[in-house]
């Protein structure tokens, strides 16, 4: 083992009050019960005098203001530099509201229970960084890339006979013509083999956690794929973090054999239910239990964060299209969906773009979005504040010089989705809801690949 290189780990239990709102949708959600616990995960890293905190929590997305005041926080209990710090959220869909939204009115009660939860939540990310300090031991690493199963993920956004886009088209639907663009099915993982202490296995992997639905708090799939690790390897740990997902989801469109196995088709037109989630949970947990043994160990002789802005020019609305935008608005804030001549995911598609264009009715003209760069070694993590198309994340790998690069989805940040010039061309939920013009993607990753140069020139 490398003897300077020391790593440390904690994890704490996340759980908001019942009540408390639930991301995810564009319909309201009160949580009313728990399928399991939401957690958080720290990794300290130490090495050469630098010390870095990774930090992984069950949440569908935390905002970058929020990312600012938690580091901070951190800053002061821990020591650790706050631009030493990465936060990634999982993406869970079955978890709380951190802010109060605009997409539907809440009471000040139902406020003030989101406003208290992100404050405890502030200070539970204290707590496992704290202990992940505490914990660090001499170690040693390795990687290793798997690749996912058939039936766990799929691309959800369809080219359809008529020549028209859609995100999530109804299952079964006979005007389906093919997917839009290719899955990246490498799963990476990292072990870090500790002396006298639990091993820790990151896993990193490009999918929606969405495949539960309903109004029972959860931690999705990752959860069910930590605990799945977890139970197979004695003394070993799990943490997760969201690769490139923003058009990835766990729907098969034209469900055979037993696809439709204990689960069903939710408002949205995806396959979803608990089982679902203990399905595909299990299933990626099943490619890491097949390569955990054959990672490639070398050594970590340099550990090393690098944070990048990419300045993106914003997606303001156009004056005639304001109009209807405000109409959709206003029937969906009175709960009138009905007046609205759509249905399903065409229906969330076009209340998601009105809410943006009247978001963004006064600006601003750019953005500036916060890239992360984490060295391990020969191993690098990106992490994106948002959530990248899979092949935002396929180009940053693309980049030369690293043994491993993992895109690490709404890390440090929630910025929304970042679509590629494509699917600014061809239409779709994901491109007519982004705040950000076409050539985000593809600044992102020349951003990204710039920053994982610069970060290996550092060494």
């Amino acid at each position: 083992m490398m003897k300077d290189f020391r790593v440390g780990y904690a994890r704490v239990n996340i759980n908001p009050p019942l009540g408390i709102g639930i991301y995810g949708y564009y319909v309201p959600r009160f949580a009313r019960g728990f399928l399991d616990d939401l957690e958080a995960s720290a990794m300290a890293l130490s090495c050469g005098g630098k010390t870095i905190l990774l930090i992984a929590v069950d949440n569908g997305g935390i905002d970058a203001d929020l990312i600012e005041e938690y580091c901070l926080k951190i800053q002061q209990v821990t020591g650790v530099a706050k631009d030493d710090i990465m936060i990634s959220a999982s993406h869970t869909h079955t978890g709380p509201f951190l802010k109060p939204m605009d997409m539907f009115e809440l009471s000040e009660a139902d406020e003030a229970v989101i406003r208290d939860y992100a404050e405890f939540l502030g200070g539970r990310l204290a707590d496992v960084a704290k202990l992940a300090l505490a914990d660090m031991k001499p170690a040693k690493m390795g990687y290793i890339t798997g690749y996912a199963p058939e039936r766990v993920a799929y691309i959800r956004r369809y080219k359809m006979k008529d020549g028209t886009t859609m995100t999530c088209p109804p299952i079964g639907d006979p005007n389906i013509d093919h997917p839009i663009g290719e899955l990246d099915q490498r799963v990476h993982v990292l072990r870090f083999d500790r002396e006298g202490a639990e091993s820790i296995v990151l896993v990193n992997y490009g999918l929606h956690a969405d495949t539960i639905g309903g109004e029972l708090l959860s931690s999705d799939w990752p959860g069910w794929m930590r605990q799945t690790v977890e139970k197979a390897l004695d003394g070993t740990k799990c943490m997760f973090f969201a690769g490139a997902q923003g058009d990835v989801g766990s729907t098969h469109v034209f469900p055979e054999g037993g696809d439709m196995n204990d689960t069903e088709i939710s408002f949205d037109n995806e396959m979803k239910s608990p089982g679902m989630a203990r399905f595909v949970g299990r299933a990626l947990a099943g490619t890491v239990l097949q390569v955990y043994d054959k990672v490639h160990y070398v050594d970590v002789d340099t550990i090393d964060i690098l944070h990048r802005d990419a300045v993106i020019p914003a997606n303001v609305p156009a004056p005639e299209d304001l109009p209807l935008a405000h109409q959709y608005k206003e029937w969906h804030d009175a709960d009138r969906d009905d007046m609205i001549p759509y249905e399903a995911m065409e229906l969330t598609t076009v209340v998601a773009e009105a809410l943006r264009m009247c978001r963004m009715e006064g600006g601003p003209d750019h953005f500036d979005l916060g890239l992360v760069g984490v060295r391990i070694g020969g191993v690098a993590l990106v992490g994106i504040p948002g959530e990248p198309f899979t092949d935002i994340g396929v180009g940053i790998k693309e980049a030369e010089g690293w043994a491993m690069i993992m895109p690490c989805a709404l890390t440090n940040g929630n910025e929304g989705y970042f679509p590629m010039q494509s699917a600014y061309d061809e239409g779709g939920y994901e491109a007519r809801t982004s705040p950000y013009k076409a050539g985000v993607a593809e600044k992102l990753v020349a951003e990204g690949k710039a920053l994982l140069t610069e970060l290996h020139k550092r060494a």
